[in-house]
């Protein structure tokens, strides 16, 4: 054997010596693998259905779950100290309970929750059943006994996707709360009950009258939770009841708490708008109380005495809970962790109820889950529709009936023979034009007549430069002498206001114009971006509207036809200068109707060229009166320049 020879034996010698000594594991490494090895023994046994003794068998020296050998320990399963689901992998340990005898067996997949003689009251397999009616299609869960999606049919996000409204959940959206004789927090989003049907896909066609499921939950042999819902084939609402037998030896108190513990998911494009239309609903004696958030934060109310409903809402879709036994109070609140104005905002909306089974052992109550379309909510109740912005709170009793009675039987029933909602606008657009004509008229007529008389106005002003007590005086009596009210213009147009701001809501919020398109909008009820900009504008954005550009020329259009505002006469030393402002109006307009919804700009878009028309022909119609006192003050005027032009020659 050469020296080469030996020295590579060597050198690999030493190299596996040193590689043994660097890569042997640590104590804590060692005690790691063995934790690792009972966690793959104690899932084998929950596979197979066998009680796990936490490693203790045939184990009389080694160290066991229950603690060092021959200490008997208290930091086993059977001991005091450890929870056994710790010992289960990464994830899995919400997915299993501990029984009596610490056994570990599959069970609900929620975080673990102790709740006494409710721990064991539901272990069962997890069992997912589809129901399918012609506006619905749910994913129930016997985890709570309840909806865990709810997916409209009907409706569909801004790309394409059914409308899902729950948000990410695996158990139900819907939960009973009470306190347990053991003081416990019991809620039934976390127990697991028995379905009382086989059946994994149940269908309501429209020949069926209704279809009805129940889940059952027994805590002993005399004492059970029923749920049954029923559904009806026409309707985005259906039933639910509780009923409760025996229970109340369990209960410390007879009071429950029935909540919708998922917030709604947004569906539309414009997260931000759509967040910030969202918000948490109680109806109570005829009041409407509100929880809507426009910032990060949270917000809470808390509403007594009988309630009528309480919801949740987005931009377009709602969801609905209506008891129809006597409650104790109604809960609601919100919460929004990145800005409302972030692309991922996503505010968490939550509203509960509560009752008492004291003396009502079965629970009534109506859920509506579907679009904020006001046929739908007031098949389900009469107030529904409230959650509607339609204007101001100072106009609600008049902008209300106008968007109940005239505007959306309008779109409604035209919507029957014309299939075209941007021509359904320029339509209406016309008749609320021809509606408000007389009021119109006045207005104009009154600008014209000012307009007219701004030569006399003129006149007076020069003469009376220095003395502007006179120059009022003068300026009045030439009023009264042409039997013009210089603010004839504005009570009228002070009357169309409350009929302007409730299109201007109605357009923005209504069901009706989602996802409608005209021309180059896609969507009625969104923006119709036409031009993306390299950089972004503050107030305006990135990108730039076309029905707001038409609207914003219109408007310049009829400021010209008008020539100056209300034909206002010169502002006085000192004052602003009306008629700059009203041609910066047009542009100020631009940034505010930019990120509104397209409809509501061709609206405006057509009511503003219809003005522009109806100012263009009462232009042309002068009052004689006016026309001769104009010539009568020309004439006078070149006189003056004649005189003084023969005195100078």
């Amino acid at each position: 054997m050469d020296r080469n020879t030996i020295t590579g034996l060597i050198l690999i010698f030493l190299i596996t010596l040193a590689w043994a000594f660097f890569t042997m594991p640590t104590q804590e490494e060692l005690e790691q693998q063995r934790l690792e090895q009972l966690r793959q023994d104690s899932l084998a046994a929950v596979m197979n259905g066998q009680p796990w003794d936490g490693g203790m068998s045939g184990n009389n020296g080694a160290e066991g779950l229950n603690g060092a050998a021959g200490s008997g320990g208290t930091g086993g399963i059977n001991g005091t100290g450890s929870d056994p689901s710790a010992f289960l992998p990464n994830g899995t340990q919400d997915g299993f309970r501990q029984g009596d005898s610490g056994t570990i067996r599959g069970a609900d997949p929620s975080p673990r929750t102790f709740m006494g003689v409710f721990e064991n009251a539901g272990i069962r397999d997890t069992v997912l059943t589809v129901i399918r009616t012609p506006r619905h299609e749910f994913l129930f869960t016997n985890l709570g006994a309840g909806p865990a999606e709810i997916t409209l049919r009907n409706y569909q996000t801004w790309d394409d996707q059914r409308v899902q409204m729950v948000r990410d959940t695996t158990r139900s959206a819907l939960s009973l709360g009470f306190l347990s004789e053991q003081n416990y927090n019991i809620e039934t989003s976390r127990l697991l009950f028995e379905p009382l049907f086989s059946e994994p896909v149940l269908e309501l066609t429209e020949e069926m009258e209704s279809l009805e499921i129940s889940y059952r939950l027994d805590v002993d042999a005399s004492a059970s939770i029923l749920y049954t819902y029923r559904f009806y084939p026409d309707q985005y609402s259906y039933d639910f009841e509780v009923t409760v037998d025996g229970l109340e030896p369990y209960m410390a108190d007879p009071r429950v708490d029935l909540s919708w513990n998922s917030p709604l998911r947004l569906t539309e494009k414009n997260h931000p708008k759509d967040a910030m239309a969202s918000a948490g609903y109680v109806y109570a004696g005829g009041v409407l109380e509100k929880v809507q958030l426009t910032e990060i934060g949270r917000s809470e109310e808390r509403i007594t005495g009988n309630i009528n409903w309480i919801a949740t809402r987005t931009q377009f879709f709602g969801q609905f809970i209506k008891p129809l036994n006597n409650t104790i109070s109604a809960s609601m609140s919100g919460e929004a962790n990145v800005p409302m104005e972030t692309a991922d905002v996503a505010p968490n909306y939550l509203v509960s109820l509560q009752s008492s089974i004291a003396n009502e052992k079965t629970l009534q109550f109506q859920l509506y889950s579907g679009p904020l379309r006001y046929y739908d909510l007031k098949d389900f109740d009469e107030h529904a529709y409230d959650v509607i912005e339609v204007g101001y709170a100072i106009i609600r009793w008049f902008a209300d009936p106008l968007v109940r009675f005239l505007v959306i039987p309008f779109f409604t029933l035209g919507s029957t023979f014309i299939g075209n909602f941007g021509i359904l606008i320029i339509l209406f657009g016309v008749i609320i034009k021809l509606a408000l004509y007389p009021l119109t008229q006045k207005s104009f007529k009154s600008i014209a007549a000012m307009k007219e008389l701004q030569p006399q106005m003129q006149e007076i002003k020069e003469k009376f430069k220095d003395n502007p007590q006179k120059q009022q005086k003068a300026t009045m009596d030439l009023y009264k002498k042409a039997k013009v009210n210089p603010l004839g213009g504005c009570l009228p147009m002070l009357l169309q206001f409350p009929i302007l701001i409730t299109l201007f809501y109605f357009l923005q919020n209504s069901m009706l114009m989602r996802q409608e398109s005209f021309l180059w909008a896609s969507d009625l009820s969104a923006p119709d971006y036409i031009f993306q900009l390299p950089f972004a504008i503050p107030f305006l954005g990135d990108q730039i509207a076309g029905f707001v550009l038409l609207m914003t020329g219109a408007m310049f259009l009829q400021m010209k036809v008008s020539g100056g505002m209300s034909g206002a006469a010169p502002s006085a030393p000192g004052t602003p200068n009306m008629k700059a402002f009203q041609y910066i109006m047009p542009f100020i307009l631009l940034f505010v109707f930019n990120n509104f919804a397209s409809g509501l700009s061709l609206y405006y878009l057509v009511y503003n060229v219809l003005s522009a028309a109806q100012q263009f022909y009462v232009n042309k119609k002068k009052s004689p009166s006016l026309a001769l006192d104009a010539d009568q003050g020309s004439q006078r005027k070149n006189k003056a320049s004649l005189g003084t032009g023969g005195s100078k020659s």
